[in-house]
């Protein structure tokens, strides 16, 4: 009977137990799934935005997977150099699966990037999820023009979220200090810009269309940056997706004011090239750009400030290197083949990679499914050699002894109830608790 560790209780993590537990070529197989954190589910819990109650519905379906009776749920595990060392990872179990994901953001690499008022959209969105790591706030609310920079679904969340008003957030699990936070923002103008035309944007057509549906929030697209876009004229020949996403941009260009409070304006053929300030951001200048003829942009030497004194950078997440295993420094990944790590170009046996430090930040969440299958076929047809292995006897006690408490379901079922108990206090739904502190306190009350 295989025993195997997947590092991560993202999507990406869960799918691959799902997939191991409901396999029958290798019978028995059991699965404990490993998170730093003392909550599963990874990016559905902290990344998905809290108005989007469908997507984050998605915990339901993962949650059967992790009470499924050959999986656990270990959190509060720290694997790497500052916890347990991946090489004794190995040693207490037949095969390790690392699903950790792409854990920072790309950089703009542009002059006044680090000025305050600047952040990540990562760092924004870490905060109004409750994540424990974020920082306690600091963004310049106070602001009366904010920029983000990206035409990606990220991007649409944060201006989306930027854009609604305290009783549109108030139903949902954004945490309390957050929520108070976002009901004093003073930011009425959002600038939402591409460097790129309408046809190569990257949100959903689904996401694109709820900024356009606001009740305090117009939208407002150039007709004339539009048209920059060849296939904005004809998108007979995009696929589906984006001729969709050309279609509602189009139904914006050149509409009326209506004289909401605040106005979403997407921007389109600018590219970053300097944050502008001296002790904070007070714009961002822009080059415009036009298409090349090959799917890309050249820059035309024709530059724009648009005054802003908060910006958020939503240009693509990045994996980051795991003390221990293999990386590669230009694609942010880990080495593979079919999801077997590779060290030195070759396969290390028991040790394998899924989700997006295996491929990249790529797809949507559905995607993480076909690539953990892939991995498990991988581990699976391992499976002779991997059961000549002879790991430990009891993995998770060694675990629980390796430091740090070990927070398990029981105590993950104390956290939702904290979170529930918080809410009705507050008057609300559940509430999420957004420190480290409460987080394990909460765990500890049901461990």
């Amino acid at each position: 009977m295989l025993r195997v560790a997947v590092v991560g209780s993202g999507p990406s993590g869960v799918y691959t137990a799902q997939a191991l537990v409901q396999q029958e070529s290798v019978p028995g197989v059991t699965v404990d799934v490993l998170d730093r954190l003392p909550c599963p589910y990874g990016l559905v819990r902290y990344g998905v935005a809290p108005d989007h109650e469908k997507i984050k519905s998605l915990q339901n379906n993962l949650r059967s997977v992790l009470e499924h009776p050959r999986v656990a749920f270990l959190g509060n595990v720290l694997v790497g150099a500052a916890g347990v060392p991946v090489h004794r990872l190995l040693d207490l179990y037949h095969a390790v699966v690392y699903c950790v994901g792409a854990g920072t953001d790309r950089r703009l690499g542009v002059p006044g990037e680090e000025l305050p008022g600047s952040f990540s959209a990562t760092e924004f969105v870490s905060w109004y999820s409750a994540h424990p790591d974020a920082a306690p706030g600091g963004f310049a609310l106070g602001a009366r023009s904010a920029v983000v920079i990206g035409v990606g679904n990220v991007a649409v969340d944060v201006a989306r979220v930027l854009a609604r008003g305290p009783e549109e957030l108030r139903p949902t699990d954004v945490p309390d200090a957050a929520l108070r936070a976002l009901a004093g923002s003073r930011v009425s103008d959002i600038h939402l810009v591409g460097r790129r035309g309408p046809a190569q944007a990257k949100f959903t057509t689904k996401e694109l269309r709820e900024l356009g549906a606001l009740p305090g929030a117009e939208i407002s697209v150039r007709a004339e940056e539009a048209a920059l876009d060849p296939a904005f004229a004809d998108p007979s020949e995009l696929p589906a997706a984006n001729r969709r996403n050309v279609d509602v941009i189009r139904g914006w260009c050149g509409a009326p004011p209506r004289g909401l409070p605040r106005r979403i304006r997407l921007r389109f053929f600018l590219r970053p090239v300097a944050v502008l300030g001296d002790d904070a951001v007070r714009a961002v200048r822009f080059e415009r750009t036009a298409p090349d003829g090959h799917g890309g942009v050249v820059g035309t030497g024709v530059f724009e400030d648009i005054e802003a004194e908060l910006v958020l950078r939503s240009v693509g997440y990045r994996g980051v290197p795991l003390a221990g295993l293999p990386f590669d420094e230009q694609r942010g990944t880990v080495p593979h083949a079919h999801g077997r790590v590779l060290r030195d170009g070759a396969p290390s046996l028991g040790e394998y990679v899924a989700g997006w430090i295996k491929r990249g930040p790529t797809g949507v969440i559905g995607t993480n499914r076909s690539c953990a299958k892939e991995t498990v076929a991988s581990l699976l047809a391992d499976a002779d050699a991997l059961a000549e292995r002879r790991p430990a006897a009891d993995p998770r006690d060694a675990l629980r002894r390796s430091g740090q408490p070990v927070v398990e379901w029981p105590g993950w079922l104390g956290i939702e109830a904290a979170e529930a108990e918080l809410g009705r206090s507050l008057g609300r739904t559940t509430v999420k608790i957004a420190d480290w502190e409460g987080l394990l306190t909460a765990a500890n009350g049901r461990a």
